[in-house]
């Protein structure tokens, strides 16, 4: 939501840039769903009245659709506690002094599901969206090259869905992998392997982009550790100590402090090997109080989150207004100065009225005249 919010802001502040006609997608963990639809030619407004408002004719979101249990991997779990305590108990029988009393804690991890909630359901929804309106689930159909990263959980190696031998995959489901974050979703199989978040081994993975030749890279990272000392300094509330928030915040902020730090070395690296190329990045500020306490279960603040990143977005814009203007102005983009600086503009409000309703072939009509438009411009 986050993403999203920050995306419509990129949209109403860039002018002469269209976020469906980009050269390039490389959508990672969440950012692979907002990617893929972008290739697909889903508009931001679009995609904020999929997620935010239901008032898209593309799909009916639900967002218990994330959060439904994974009953299945449950169960599979519970089928296999005969099994493994059978085998601890001859163990036990026939080789008693080899056995220890601790071995049961480690076979009992094999009982417990590798993820809490279903992400089959997020396929399907994927996969309606994808194949109705004038859209593909078939990477080979996009009029831009995709790509979704994810990571094979046996060898730890990062796979490119969309890529030359993985492009028969279809979008839907290398989403779904590259979202699986392990404790949260199951690791997805694929063709005999089993893939999870693309998060874990790179936040960006921008090279992908500049590999691809893009000359300006446009990156989001919705993950930062938290800086209680500053925000505590600019007069925002905070607890005491990140502790008292017990578990979830400690690993909330543990994880956030691991893609921030792999992010700054990437960053680092981007900045030696691809000099002549540019790359802009958006994260929230790490005395974001809002960010950081959110609760990442509650769609219910779906609407309020991506607000958040719409204003905060206009806002640093703003600020870096005098460094990123002649920067984007050397990729023929110009930062619209009427936008970031309006203190009373909202990411709801700009989405104006809803579009007439369509049909899959005037859906389809419409990619098509988009696509030719976006061909005789760059022509010309």
């Amino acid at each position: 939501m986050y993403e999203l919010g920050v995306l419509r802001a990129i949209d109403e502040a860039f002018g002469g840039l269209d976020l469906t006609q980009l050269k390039v997608y490389v959508g990672v963990s969440s950012g692979a769903f907002l990617s893929a639809g972008l290739a697909n030619g889903i508009s931001t407004a679009e995609m904020c009245r999929i997620f935010l408002t239901n008032e898209s004719d593309h799909a009916r979101f639900r967002p218990e659709t994330f959060l439904r249990p994974a009953f299945a991997e449950y169960g599979r779990r519970l089928l296999a506690v005969p099994r493994v305590l059978t085998g601890w108990l001859t163990d036990l029988i026939t080789k008693p002094l080899d056995t220890e009393w601790t071995d049961i804690v480690g076979r009992l991890g094999t009982l417990m599901p590798t993820g809490i909630f279903n992400n089959g359901a997020i396929e399907k929804f994927l996969r309606e969206v994808f194949e109705h309106h004038g859209c593909t689930n078939d990477f080979r159909h996009l009029p831009n090259p995709l790509y979704v990263i994810s990571v094979d959980l046996d060898t730890g190696a990062t796979v490119r869905f969309g890529s030359n031998g993985l492009d028969h995959i279809t979008i839907s489901k290398a989403v779904q992998a590259s979202s699986a974050l392990p404790g949260l979703y199951p690791p997805v199989e694929i063709e005999g392997r089993w893939y999870v978040d693309g998060a874990l081994r790179r936040t960006l993975h921008a090279s992908v982009a500049f590999e691809a030749g893009a000359d300006l890279v446009l990156a989001i990272n919705p993950l930062v550790p938290f800086d209680a000392g500053l925000a505590t300094f600019n007069g925002r509330a905070v607890p005491e100590n990140l502790v008292e928030g017990g578990l979830p915040t400690v690993l909330s902020q543990t994880f956030r402090t691991m893609l921030r730090s792999r992010m700054q070395v990437g960053l680092e690296k981007y900045q030696r090997q691809y000099q002549e190329s540019d790359l802009v990045l958006f994260e929230p500020n790490p005395d974001d109080v809002e960010m950081f306490f959110t609760n990442v279960f509650s769609y219910q603040s779906r609407v309020r989150v991506a607000e958040h990143a719409y204003r905060a977005t206009l806002d640093d814009l703003n600020e870096r207004f005098e460094m990123l203007a002649p920067l984007l102005a050397q990729h023929g983009i110009s930062l619209r100065r009427d936008v970031v600086s309006d203190p009373h503009r909202g990411l709801m409000s700009s989405l104006g009225l809803r579009p007439p309703r369509q049909t899959d072939a005037t859906a389809r009509l419409r990619t098509a005249l988009n696509n030719l438009d976006h061909s005789i411009s760059t022509r010309h």
